[in-house]
């Protein structure tokens, strides 16, 4: 009878052990809770290392030796996986080329609200050299607040932004140079259908049709009761990645392991690749601050699609005293060939 008890433990722990370190094979990275377990893959890895460990030493009682050893054999399996994933997305301090004259600099930072000032964000910006600057939870007078410190710095940008009443939370602001042409902002509703449900995003077209499509991207975070509308704002924005010419920044609330089958013809997300995962730093925390930043979780992402190939990026930890709760993320694209 203990020996059937094992057995099915054994068996349980398994599934339990494969179902947190890849959920995709069972199509449940954005099932609650296993999307929020997911999402703390450096935390999980080191609670199965914990853990393999304590087995190891229940093998010292040979009543236990047979159990505790392909117990702990389970959950350090389970570790190394969870780890080689993180490996391979890049847990690398990153770096950005020289610019080019077809280089695009994009920032995102979510700035919640006005915990992260306007002059802060402006000099990070001008430092990076940004092109466009993708601001989730800044308002609309921050935002020109930002783009008038960049002009003073000698980094003109135009400001669009998107909002639904409320709190800061619910606005976003697009920074985007002229030297990249006159954008206009693409007009939406708050029903889900031509913008992310709960929280906005901003979606601006070229005027003259050359330049590229760009998304300053807000999903709302993927808590118990907003599931169905997180679900449905990756979807959305998956969908915006349709054409080869398109530019994505922002804070998606979900990490690559959320964006599983919502990828195309190998892409990421919809057609979009993401630049941090292409360039060695795909698997560092960009949230929250609170936390170092290789047991973070990376829920903010640049991506693009096929007109545009990711050459470097960097994860800015030097401002985690900002205020914000997340780091600013920079990722420079350069044209395809």
């Amino acid at each position: 009878m203990l020996r059937l008890l094992g057995l099915l433990i054994t068996v349980l722990t398994a599934i339990v052990v494969a179902i947190l370190t890849w959920p995709q094979f069972f199509r449940l990275e954005r099932t609650f809770p296993i999307a929020q377990i997911v999402s703390l893959r450096a935390v999980t890895i080191l609670l199965l290392t914990a853990a393999g460990v304590l087995l190891l030493l229940l093998c010292l009682a040979r009543p236990l030796r047979a159990f505790a050893g392909t117990m702990a054999a389970i959950v350090f399996i389970g570790a190394a996986v969870g780890g080689g994933i993180l490996f391979s997305r890049g847990l690398g301090a990153g770096g950005l080329p020289e610019t080019t004259d077809a280089s695009v600099r994009v920032m995102t930072w979510n700035t919640a609200g006005a915990a992260a000032d306007a002059d802060t964000i402006a000099r990070t910006a001008v430092a990076m050299q940004a092109d466009i600057v993708s601001l989730p939870e800044t308002t609309e007078e921050v935002g020109v607040a930002v783009a008038v410190a960049m002009r003073e710095l000698g980094a003109p940008m135009w400001v669009h932004n998107e909002n639904y009443e409320g709190w800061d939370a619910n606005w976003t602001s697009l920074l985007i140079s002229p030297d990249l042409g006159d954008y206009a902002v693409v007009e939406s509703t708050v029903d889900g259908t031509t913008n992310t449900s709960e929280v906005p995003s901003v979606v601006a077209m070229p005027v003259d049709g050359e330049g590229p499509i760009v998304v300053a991207v807000h999903a709302v975070a993927p808590r118990a009761a907003y599931m169905d509308e997180w679900r449905s704002d990756l979807q959305w924005l998956a969908d915006q990645c349709a054409t080869e010419n398109v530019i994505m920044a922002g804070d998606f609330n979900a990490t690559l392991d959320h964006m599983a089958h919502l990828g195309v013809a190998g892409a990421d997300l919809g057609r979009c690749h993401d630049g941090s995962a292409r360039t060695g730093t795909g698997g560092v925390g960009t949230w929250s601050t609170s936390v170092p930043s290789l047991l973070g979780t990376p829920i903010d992402h640049v991506m693009s699609t096929s007109g545009w190939v990711a050459t470097g990026s960097v994860i800015l930890t030097s401002l985690d005293d900002s205020g914000s709760d997340h780091r600013p993320l920079v990722v420079q694209l350069e044209p395809a060939a």
